[in-house]
């Protein structure tokens, strides 16, 4: 009888005590969904824009191509042309005192004659004269090592004394020194090469012949 009447209790009280488990299982779960699904808001805010993805790529190259101006198609920069310069070719000068022209009788060398050629004179005196020009020193050449000798195209005649100093090198000695000779060997030398033009550092006497040659060696 005391058995009867307390069943209906337990199962009131085990009904009762079911609902409540499953009503706290049911709260645990909202929760955890609630902490693991993101809001809206904070889905949108992460997430990439889809929709403007050509606008993003589009800003992207304009930013590009304001950050290096001057470039054609995004490619590299287009150099200026170098400007160009013009050297004028330089002239070498002649030297200082050099001789570019036949020089006038007031700028011709006062010490040195150039010798062409013998003229005998008639009678029994034996003097001869000597043909020369007077000149001055030219410029060097560009097939020489040395510098020529400038004269004036006109001829003069000298007499020579006999018993003249007279020394001589190449080509009238086999010598690069200048020897002594005598005057009859200076004389055949010119007979057998007339208009040699070769150059001697002469010396007067009181008769106003010439009583010294002494020649310049020119390469």
């Amino acid at each position: 009888m005391n058995a009867n009447r307390l069943r209906p209790a337990v199962i009131a009280l085990t009904a009762v005590a079911l609902a409540a488990v499953l009503t706290g299982c049911q709260g645990n779960g909202s929760a955890a969904g609630a902490d693991s699904t993101p809001s809206a808001a904070a889905t949108a805010s992460s997430a990439p824009d889809t929709s403007g993805g050509k606008g993003g790529a589009t800003a992207s190259a304009g930013a590009t191509a304001t950050a290096a101006p001057g470039t054609a198609g995004g490619g590299t920069p287009t150099a200026k042309p170098a400007s160009k310069t013009t050297t004028p070719a330089k002239t070498t000068a002649p030297a200082a005192g050099c001789a570019t022209k036949a020089p006038d009788p007031d700028h011709v060398d006062p010490d040195e004659i150039a010798v062409y050629r013998v003229e005998e004179l008639p009678g029994s005196t034996g003097k001869i004269n000597l043909v020369i020009q007077h000149g001055a020193w030219g410029c060097p050449g560009k097939d020489s090592d040395g510098t020529p000798f400038v004269v004036t195209g006109e001829d003069s005649r000298w007499a020579l004394d006999q018993a003249a100093y007279v020394t001589a090198t190449n080509p009238i000695t086999s010598s690069s020194k200048n020897q002594r000779i005598g005057v009859q060997e200076l004389i055949d030398w010119i007979k057998a090469h007339p208009d040699s033009g070769l150059v001697f550092k002469y010396a007067t006497g009181d008769d106003g012949a010439i009583h010294s040659l002494e020649q310049v060696y020119t390469p």
